[in-house]
């Protein structure tokens, strides 16, 4: 109970600027939740273990078996490989073609919301500055308007505003770069994987095409 106190009496001395920080700072938590959800559970698959069980397919000659396989996932990377086996019987060009194609079209979708979270930790820090400045400002206009008796604790206040919305303007900047972070490497993780494996997946193909000929 005392630190739910400490909190409200921190928010409240802090100002309005603390309620637009506290406003980013969810939007930036939900936005880094359903993206979490997205690149974790949706995008996101075993990439190496995946490339074994389609290779096995391909080499026994069953493409249709390994276009199957990439049916049975919504993930990035098996959506961006069945777009290349569709077209096994066709030349190499007509492949990567298919590959790229798929891949301009999933990628954003990964990357999708990423930039809204930078977007974010700089407003936190942005609303943290003029928090403070405002605190400062309130601070001196009261200090040269008040009675000497009543001096110490006007400028107590406007302290407070200063030194409240900079702590939480930093607290949430701060936390929201590490989910970016973290974030975004999980989203370059995903998109590497399609662009080495694609092109292993063009090798095969292609190998294999070369000694059925």
């Amino acid at each position: 109970m005392e630190i739910i106190q400490w909190a409200i009496r921190f928010i409240t001395e802090g100002g309005v600027f603390m309620y637009v920080i506290l406003a980013v700072w969810a939007f930036a938590l939900a936005v880094a939740l359903e993206r979490f959800k997205k690149l974790s559970y949706t995008y996101d698959v075993d990439g190496p273990s995946f490339m074994n069980e389609l290779q096995r397919y391909i080499l026994s000659n069953d493409i249709q078996g390994a276009i199957r396989v990439c049916s049975g996932s919504q993930a990035a990377l098996p959506r961006v490989l069945k777009s290349g086996l569709k077209r096994a019987n066709q030349g190499t060009e007509q492949v990567q073609n298919a590959i790229d194609a798929t891949a301009l079209e999933v990628i954003p979708k990964i990357e999708q919301r990423l930039s809204y979270l930078q977007l974010a930790a700089n407003l936190s820090t942005l609303f943290g500055l003029l928090g403070t400045i405002q605190g400062l400002i309130q601070s001196f206009s009261a200090v040269s308007a008040a009675d000497p008796t009543q001096k110490a604790e006007v400028l107590a206040k406007g302290i407070a505003v200063a030194m409240n919305t900079t702590a939480l303007g930093l607290l949430a900047a701060i936390t929201i770069m590490m989910i970016h972070a973290f974030l975004t490497s999980k989203s370059e993780k995903i998109v590497n994987e399609i662009d080495e494996f694609a092109v292993k997946l063009q090798d095969l193909l292609g190998t294999k095409k070369a000694i059925d000929d």
